[in-house]
């Protein structure tokens, strides 16, 4: 005859349904990808050849952020393939790494936002849809920390 627990069957369940919920939560944070990888995989997107082929290499958004198209340029920019290219660059870096940065601290959105109005007003200063304000960050594994303590308090 196995011993019994001295502990309550509904007490033994809900340690095993947190104790699982904990573990598969944590799980998620194993097979996160370091952001250091991720954002060297995003730069790769800047070299793909499918992406930037018809675009004069000049008027192309570079890894610095800017996009130097002159304002009697923004005609044959707009209307050509330089923006479905950049627009097809900034979608590739996106889906590999949502929160790029460029070298001048513009992200994505702020490129794409720029984009939107250079098209409009012949005007592609970055600068002018970036914030100024310093971005904080915390790592996931510091999440994955808190979690584990929780749940080392459930258990």
């Amino acid at each position: 005859m196995l011993p019994t627990p001295s502990l309550s069957p509904s007490l033994w369940l809900s340690f095993s349904i947190s104790f699982h919920l904990c573990m598969d939560w944590m799980s998620t944070f194993r097979y996160a990808e370091d952001p250091a990888r991720m954002f060297e995989k995003a730069l790769l997107c800047f070299n793909n050849k499918l992406i930037y082929s018809g675009c004069d290499e000049e008027y192309r958004l570079n890894e610095s952020g800017n996009i130097n198209v002159p304002p009697q340029i923004t005609g044959q920019f707009c209307n050509g393939p330089c923006l479905a290219e950049t627009q097809l660059l900034l979608n590739c870096i996106n889906n590999i790494f949502s929160g790029f940065l460029f070298d001048n601290k513009a992200s994505v959105r702020a490129i794409s936002d720029t984009i939107r109005a250079g098209c409009s007003f012949s005007n592609f200063n970055v600068a002018q849809y970036t914030s100024p304000a310093p971005r904080i960050t915390i790592s996931m594994s510091f999440y994955s920390w808190i979690v584990f303590g929780f749940c080392l308090l459930l258990i």
